[in-house]
């Protein structure tokens, strides 16, 4: 599993430039076992088992899950949770051959070398929050259809098909060349709605009605980030910065999926 080392190099670029935010940290599409943990491993199967249990409650067959991988301080304005992928119900082979149901995560993950590249990878609860910063899970609860279309699309070749490898944490969700983990859970939740895997069909509409989260960052200093990190690039970016994030994800679905919603989880709850 690869973690968050190279992004750690494209954050402390971006913190050594005066006032620069850690562009790479907010949309952290990459796995965690290189980061320190901040969590006895207990407590993490602990609260990875509470999250499932929150969403098996809420009748979840596919969410939208998300975590906070790095500290609040170290992240732009606007923006809290780091990374996000599907959370989908599945029976699940243990390592001693038994069947249990749970959900298995879908996630874009950002490689550490090349640290431009993402793919995608299935893991589990345990693994999602391993080295999170935070213990505090985002969660959307699709609407009973837009799961089931959600469904049919993780379960097709058109999940595969919308993951474009060229990765950015910057990445604008309104344009091609560019991906990190939250374009890419827009790009799956729009094929899903619009039942297309042209993402092109698929780009306009997300221009057309998802409002994205500004980047508040000097584009002058986000630009000599990029001279020095693979991972932060503003070539698919027209003018502002923007980026999709959970937060902003949450908004579209309360907006156009109607019965959607949206919770958190903490340990304590």
């Amino acid at each position: 599993m690869r973690y968050f080392y190279a992004l750690s190099l494209a954050l402390a670029v971006l913190l050594a430039v005066p006032g620069a935010h850690a562009a790479s940290g907010f949309s952290a599409a990459s796995s965690q076992a290189g980061e320190e943990a901040h969590f006895q491993p207990e407590q993490i199967i602990k609260f990875a088992k509470k999250v499932e249990r929150e969403m098996a409650a809420k009748g979840a067959r596919v969410a939208i899950l998300a975590r906070v991988g790095r500290p609040q301080s170290e992240l732009p304005e606007g923006m809290h949770f780091t990374h996000a992928g599907f959370a989908v119900y599945s029976e699940i082979t243990t390592s001693d051959g038994r069947k249990v149901p749970g959900y298995a995560i879908y996630n874009l993950y950002q490689k550490s070398d090349p640290s431009d590249v993402s793919e995608l990878v299935q893991d589990f609860p345990v693994d999602f929050f391993a080295g999170v910063a935070e213990l505090e899970a985002g969660i959307i609860v699709p609407s009973l259809e837009l799961q089931r279309r959600l469904l049919e699309v993780i379960t097709s070749s058109a999940y595969s098909a919308l993951h474009d490898p060229h990765y950015s944490a910057i990445a604008s969700p309104y344009t091609l060349g560019k991906q990190n983990c939250t374009e890419f859970v827009l790009d799956v939740i729009n094929a899903a709605i619009y039942q297309t895997a042209d993402i092109r069909k698929i780009k306009a509409s997300e221009k057309a009605y998802f409002v994205a989260q500004k980047v508040n960052v000097n584009p002058l200093k986000l630009l000599f980030g990029a001279m020095f990190t693979k991972e932060v690039s503003m070539s698919d970016q027209e003018g502002t910065p923007v980026t999709a994030t959970f937060e902003t994800i949450g908004d579209y679905l309360k907006k156009y999926d109607e019965g959607s919603e949206i919770l958190s989880v903490f340990p304590g709850n």
